[in-house]
């Protein structure tokens, strides 16, 4: 499969496993698992496709379970979901990428998970780059997580070694670029 084809099937895989699943008639289980061959068959793919999307992702954004029956998306869902991921002790410093665009409204109101579950930060300010650079020219952002966690802020980290905590105040943040 070419590159354009793996990007085509990638997006419309995180818009139904994410936000809409019901477009194409699944139901999640309330941990965002769906069974692969409901997938398969909604989205007019072969299983093959399917897992050479999965293994080529760079993003690792979707993870199949230990059967290998049933995909989700490893975060990021609009949807409800719970993931069962236990809280982890974050790294003394984590990252977020974003466009300057919104940098007024995130030092004023800090980060918040918009229509996510949760604010995703990234364990290193490269990986925060290239999320940042989604939207435009990156801004990274520097999380001081210790002074988080030890405030009682939760974190947790998904399969894929996305960082997610419910918000950061801004005085937790800094800017590095």
């Amino acid at each position: 499969m070419n590159e354009r084809e793996l990007i085509r099937i990638s997006k419309r895989l995180s818009r139904h496993l994410r936000h809409d699943p019901a477009a194409l008639g699944l139901t999640l289980t309330p941990d965002g698992w769906v069974p692969v061959d409901a997938l398969v068959r909604a989205l007019g793919i072969t299983r093959a496709e399917l897992d050479e999307v999965v293994e080529k992702n760079n993003k690792r954004r979707f993870a199949f379970d230990e059967t290998e029956t049933r995909i989700r998306a490893s975060q990021g869902h609009s949807v409800t979901v719970d993931l069962g991921l236990p809280d982890a002790t974050p790294p003394d410093v984590l990252y977020h990428g974003t466009v300057a665009k919104y940098l007024d409204a995130i030092f004023r109101e800090g980060l918040r998970p918009m229509n996510r579950h949760a604010v995703h930060l990234s364990a290193t300010a490269e990986t925060a780059g290239i999320v940042g650079a989604r939207r435009g020219k990156p801004v990274i952002l520097r999380v001081d997580a210790a002074a988080l966690a030890a405030e009682g802020h939760a974190f947790q980290v998904s399969a894929n070694g996305v960082w997610l905590t419910p918000s950061v105040p801004p005085h937790h943040l800094a800017r590095l670029t």
